[in-house]
């Protein structure tokens, strides 16, 4: 398929909320520009605080109807049809997710849109299938049946962040829908036209009005932050910034709201000399580099046994340089931009930090030229270092852009230590052909992920989440379907 097919899909110019099975509009906008080259691709609403008001009551509304007395078979049928819905409009949702975040438009087709339509379906077979506890007991006062029922929580307030739009909304949405909840969801202002778009499949496959509302907006004292202190919320889940998570969870502390937190990370990869060498240069490539390093599992400090490296720096320089940064819409691109002129900017000064630090660059280290309208984009150059400290802030820091820092290590010992010296605990990978080594290590490693000879594999039955100020909560599997209910054990004498 012509790679030029998503670029040129129509996608709305003006992007509403959609409240109680309505989009609405308003006079605040502001403008989503494209951070492949500097443009406005549309005028996004603004929520206010009456809107706010608006979609918490409509979903209200739907929870006391009858989506809460659905049952968990019909729950699914509904799920499927929104999948049905995204992959009718497949392409449209690629150019939604390329035109928001510039991210190469196979990996939106590949990775986040069919991802996006996996949520909605394993969810929906998840809930089809499972099953209660039952628990036959003895006792004094005679025998006692007891079995768990899961009951919907209510309204669930989501906000998603702007890294992995249609992916990450979904992957909150889908869950709980699923558990017989309403939602009231705000994705990242800087990418919110995939969401628009599911909006738009709700109301076309006819889902209730208020089971799913949408509200664009900014965060702090703007939607995000309304949406957190909402009385009526039940529950909150979010990704993003640690900092956005410390707040949220002083917003929802009066009212002890549940709370589910995905948040960043300062994710490390270990090379042991005895790794396929090959194998492990692609993976760490892979996850320094993916997405532009604009993904929260990404390796931003990478350990390789001392004997291999000197050779892994030099093959890792080699492949890095090989990589291609530009638009999405041009063939053989690998690496699109930074999500906005400011996250640059911010990526930028680290750069500059590093150097201070007395970072070796091995490649890198500033801003691509091209000549072209992209010179009015949000891109970096991939870049390496060596050389610094582990306490060095651009080792202890989340960057969150296409770069990473090179560490030699002499021991397991000493490599398990320095990994887990950190404030956060989301992810690590370990690179070895020793599987003993491999199961003495990856259990030491306080992060809520670890791969071995691998990265970025996803069944979404297993826990995701992280430690520290990576978050806490577990999503995927039963661990999301435990969020998003409440679960009532009823003890029933029978003899």
């Amino acid at each position: 398929m012509n790679s030029n097919v998503s670029a040129r899909a129509t996608l709305p110019t003006r992007l509403r909320n959609f409240i109680d099975g309505e989009f609405v509009d308003s006079d605040h906008t502001f403008a989503n520009h494209s951070p492949i080259d500097g443009r406005e691709l549309s005028r996004v609403v603004e929520t206010d605080a009456e809107a706010v008001n608006a979609a918490v009551e409509a979903a209200q509304r739907a929870q006391q109807g009858p989506w809460r007395r659905l049952s968990p078979v019909q729950r699914a049928d509904w799920l499927h049809r929104i999948a049905d819905g995204i992959e009718a409009r497949f392409e449209d949702f690629v150019a939604a997710e390329v035109a928001d975040t510039g991210r190469p438009i196979e990996q939106a087709r590949r990775l986040d849109v069919a991802r996006g339509i996996a949520n909605f379906r394993t969810f929906a077979d998840l809930v089809r299938t499972a099953h209660g506890e039952f628990f036959e007991t003895s006792t004094a006062d005679g025998e006692m049946l007891n079995y768990v029922t899961r009951k919907p929580l209510g309204v669930v307030g989501v906000i998603s962040p702007w890294n992995l739009p249609l992916l990450l909304f979904t992957w909150k949405v889908a869950p709980a829908l699923a558990m017989g909840n309403c939602v009231v969801a705000k994705p990242s202002e800087e990418t919110p036209t995939s969401a628009t778009l599911l909006a738009e499949v709700m109301r076309d496959i006819g889902l209730p009005p208020g089971v799913f509302n949408l509200i664009h907006g900014h965060g702090s004292n703007a939607a995000g932050e309304w949406l957190t202190r909402h009385p009526d919320i039940d529950a909150i889940t979010f990704t993003g910034e640690s900092k956005t998570g410390s707040a949220i969870m002083k917003a929802v502390a009066d009212g002890v709201k549940n709370v589910s937190f995905e948040l960043g990370g300062k994710n490390a990869a270990v090379v042991f000399a005895d790794a396929d060498f090959d194998a492990a240069v692609e993976g760490v490539l892979r996850s320094s580099f993916t997405n532009a390093g604009q993904v929260c599992l990404c390796s931003e400090r990478v350990y390789v046994e001392r004997p291999i490296f000197d050779r892994f720096v030099a093959a890792l320089k080699e492949k890095t340089e090989t990589l291609k940064v530009g638009s999405p819409y041009e063939a053989g691109t690998t690496t699109g931009p930074m999500i906005s002129n400011g996250h640059r900017d911010k990526v930028l000064s680290y750069f500059q930090l590093a150097v201070k630090e007395g970072a070796t660059v091995i490649t890198g280290g500033g801003i691509p030229k091209f000549d072209n309208e992209c010179d009015n984009g949000a891109f970096v150059q991939p870049t390496i270092w060596t050389g610094l400290p582990d306490d060095a802030r651009c080792v202890t820091e989340e960057i969150f852009g296409p770069v990473c820092h090179i560490a030699p290590f002499d021991s397991e010992d000493e490599v398990v230590l320095r990994v887990n010296d950190s404030a956060y605990g989301l992810a690590a990978s370990i690179w070895t052909t020793n599987l003993s080594r491999a199961h003495r290590v990856a259990p030491q490693i306080a992060t809520g992920i670890v791969w071995v000879n691998a990265w970025f594999v996803r069944d979404l039955r297993t826990p995701f989440g992280g430690a520290k100020l990576s978050g806490f909560g577990r999503e995927g599997g039963r661990h999301s379907m435990d969020f998003y209910s409440e679960l009532t054990n009823i003890c029933v004498k029978v003899a």
